[in-house]
């Protein structure tokens, strides 16, 4: 008996060890398992191709494909920066017998306070009727050709044709027309110093006639009533007629007894050397140095594929740009870390406020066209490159870590476009 009671003792204690043992063990996997868990990799880029996927009810691919650093933001981009880009093709278009125009203001894209822009269509013979704005206006013709015609403050007179490539101002409270020329008249682009602009509530000559007296009428222009009998009950605004007559003739009479405006309205930047040339492209900057009646800067710059408009800044103005042709990409920084990138093609708006970094870049295979407009007589900008090569090389350094030698070779000059 008692051998069968420390038989049954040393069973009893091997089991407990047995099962002392397994229990560690399973206890011992389990927090291995935990820490091998808790040290498992997981991917932090978010560009993996994993979750780069649109499950569901299917996007709008053509919208996707035409803004892909929206649909898929490059890694630089951060923060939740306000869109700067808005297209003409989803502005509503005002159809009159005469042509057609579209415009773009801080009501379609809030961050254009300080400018706005309107495409205009006039077929061959099709007159925007005279009229008025308060601010100044600036227009590049897009195609074809038109007569504009202008009066100044000491009644001088204005009158000539601009064809494609053509660039006008009209300062704030000249009255002023437009008018088509055969064969097929013509599209340009307007841009005026308000955000708040309305192509549509302009001052105009059909109207103020209308909503005067004719009894004061007749006593201002001392000629019968019966004269304005057929003044338009409404306003005209786009309105088809016969073409002009001769160029020469229609100078010589409005000039008669007060002669020509000082400063001629337009301005031709065919004939004008470029600004800058590179390999990347080149950029004609119009402002009041080399045009005098402006009160509005400009730059036109041509981008050839792969071409970069270097990083820069505009420290005195905002800037309004008009994509003429091609496809680029425009990255704009915004102070506190902000960032976003956003892609363009011919047709669209972009909009930088003052002093905030950015670059245009050329994506496509052929050359990117596009406008920037300032709502200031002169033209300024400071360029990254400019400001690195002019900051002492090692206070750099110690900012960036990219060795003295990079910061020694940076051109002392700014690129404006690269490649060089």
């Amino acid at each position: 008996m008692a051998e069968e009671k420390d038989q049954s003792r040393l069973s009893r204690r091997k089991f407990l060890e047995t099962g002392s043992a397994v229990f560690v063990a399973a206890a011992g996997l389990q927090v291995a398992q935990g820490q091998q868990q808790q040290n498992k990799i997981y991917p932090t880029d978010t560009h993996t191709g994993i979750n780069e996927s649109q499950p569901g009810p299917p996007p709008n691919t053509l919208l996707d494909e035409q803004n892909p650093d929206s649909a898929w933001p490059p890694t630089t981009d951060a923060g939740g920066q306000q869109p700067f880009k808005y297209s003409f093709s989803l502005a509503h278009k005002r159809i009159e017998a005469g042509g057609w125009t579209r415009q773009v203001t801080v009501r379609d894209l809030p961050i254009s306070k300080t400018m706005a822009g309107v495409e205009m269509r006039l077929i061959s013979g099709g007159i925007r009727e005279l009229h008025w704005h308060v601010a100044s206006e600036w227009a590049l013709m897009l195609y074809g050709s038109a007569r504009i015609t202008a009066v100044d403050q000491k009644g001088r007179a204005y009158v000539n044709d601009v064809h494609e490539g053509d660039l006008w101002l009209f300062p704030g409270g000249i009255p002023h027309s437009i008018q088509g020329l055969g064969p097929d008249g013509c599209k340009f682009l307007l841009v005026f110093k308000d955000g708040n602009f309305n192509e549509f509530g302009t001052f105009l000559l059909t109207e103020w006639m209308h909503h005067t007296p004719k009894e004061v009428l007749a006593k201002n222009f001392n000629v019968p009533e019966s004269t304005f009998e057929k003044v338009p009950a409404k306003e005209l605004f786009i309105f088809p007629r016969e073409l002009p007559r001769p160029l020469a003739e229609e100078k010589a009479q409005v000039e008669a007894g007060t002669g020509a405006v000082p400063n001629t309205f337009d301005f031709r930047p065919s004939e004008m050397k470029p600004t800058k040339v590179s390999k990347g492209g080149e950029v004609k900057i119009i402002d009041r140095k080399n045009f005098p009646a402006t009160d509005i800067a400009a730059a036109i710059v041509t981008l050839k594929p792969g071409g970069l408009r270097e990083l820069h800044w505009h420290p005195n103005a905002d800037e309004w740009q008009y994509y003429v042709k091609g496809k680029g990409r425009m990255t704009v920084f915004a102070a506190g870390g902000l960032a976003r990138t956003m892609d363009f093609q011919g047709g669209d708006v972009g909009y930088i406020d003052i002093s905030m970094p950015h670059y245009i870049e050329n994506t496509g295979d052929e050359d990117l066209v596009f406008v920037e407009v300032f709502p200031t007589p002169f033209y300024e900008d400071i360029s990254l490159a400019e400001w690195l090569a002019h900051t002492p090389s090692r206070l750099v350094d110690e900012h960036i870590a990219t060795g003295e030698d990079f910061l020694k070779n940076i051109a002392k000059k700014e690129m404006v476009i690269t490649p060089e």
